[in-house]
């Protein structure tokens, strides 16, 4: 069987992001990532300083484990990253999940697909906008969303600055029929942030009065990170 590198299994929680936003959810983080986005949040996942935390685990030992932290208080896994799109045997994890009627998520940035993702219920693809310092491949991206089930794909770009928004537009107006949401960044990612809360609610009303000012991004979603709200930067939840 199949072995997946898997950092952190945690929940029940809520999922903070994108289509599923709000969305009562157990994650399986995996570890390994293809970008080194400049403001990456979940940069343990790649950069080695958690690599002794890394677990290599079976669909089945994956399961057992959401069944021990979480019991009969989920139906849904979020599964996140890094990247997961980079792990082919996420194959068989997904194909246990049908088989057990849970519903899953997954977000990538869209630069490698697996066939497996064509069984996620809610794909949100998340290409990085300049200030992540990454070169997303425009043909690449197209040719994964294109491989995709368009049910349930959405796409998502995180806005720092000026040049991500104008990103933004271009990705929206590339895909101008997959739902778009717009999401403001946490650039606050030390332990202890004074006022993160307020902080990042500003940050989130500015990108709100940009959008309303934008005759061309009528047809958008602009949500928060509804978990740094909750929680700053603490993992694990």
């Amino acid at each position: 069987m199949a072995k997946i590198p898997v950092l952190e299994i945690f929940g029940p929680t809520i999922q903070g992001e994108g289509r599923v936003i709000g969305r009562k959810t157990m994650f399986v983080r995996t570890s390994g990532c293809d970008f080194r986005c400049s403001w990456c949040d979940s940069s343990f996942t790649w950069d080695g300083s958690m690599k002794d935390d890394v677990h290599l685990m079976t669909a089945e030992a994956i399961y057992d484990e959401l069944k021990a932290i979480g019991g009969d208080c989920f139906n849904h896994v979020t599964i996140s990253g890094g990247n997961p799109a980079l792990i082919k045997g996420i194959q068989e994890l997904v194909d246990l999940f049908e088989m057990k009627g849970i519903e899953t998520a997954l977000e990538t940035q869209g630069s490698k697909f697996q066939p497996w993702m064509r069984q996620i219920n809610d794909l949100t693809i998340s290409p990085k906008p300049p200030s992540s310092g990454m070169d997303q491949n425009l043909d690449i991206l197209k040719a994964v969303i294109a491989q995709c089930k368009k049910e349930t794909v959405n796409l998502k770009v995180v806005i720092f600055e000026e040049d991500d928004y104008e990103y933004a537009k271009m990705i929206h107006h590339t895909f101008p029929v997959i739902p778009f949401y717009l999401q403001v960044g946490n650039p606050y990612l030390e332990d202890d942030v004074d006022n993160h809360t307020m902080k990042l609610l500003e940050r989130y009303e500015n990108l709100i009065d940009r959008v309303m000012k934008s005759d061309d991004m009528n047809n958008v979603y602009v949500l928060p990170q509804l978990h740094t709200l909750l929680w700053s930067n603490k993992k694990s939840v």
